[in-house]
């Protein structure tokens, strides 16, 4: 059975992934993204430091064009060990 999505597609979607501050994790975060979106541009990536400097979440906005993408993109997004959290 196909559940009905409220989403029409293609549209912009923001994703938030959340992982621990370490050398490296904007750039798989994008790696990972632009597997699944390769038009997506890496300059409009937002990032942010928690308060005591332990996480840094990055949030982007693909434009999606399918469920399929985006249940692809999340899957791998969650398998990803530097990935604590996807948003």
């Amino acid at each position: 059975m196909i559940e009905p999505t409220l989403l029409e597609y293609p549209c912009d979607f923001p994703i938030k992934i959340l992982g621990h501050s370490q050398a490296g994790f904007a750039q798989a975060v994008l790696g990972v993204v632009r597997r699944h979106a390769p038009d997506f541009d890496g300059a409009a990536m937002e990032m942010k430091t928690s308060k005591r400097g332990k996480y840094l979440s990055v949030t982007c906005v693909i434009r999606a064009t399918s469920r399929e993408q985006l249940e692809g993109l999340y899957q791998e997004l969650c398998d990803h060990p530097m990935v604590v959290m996807v948003l």
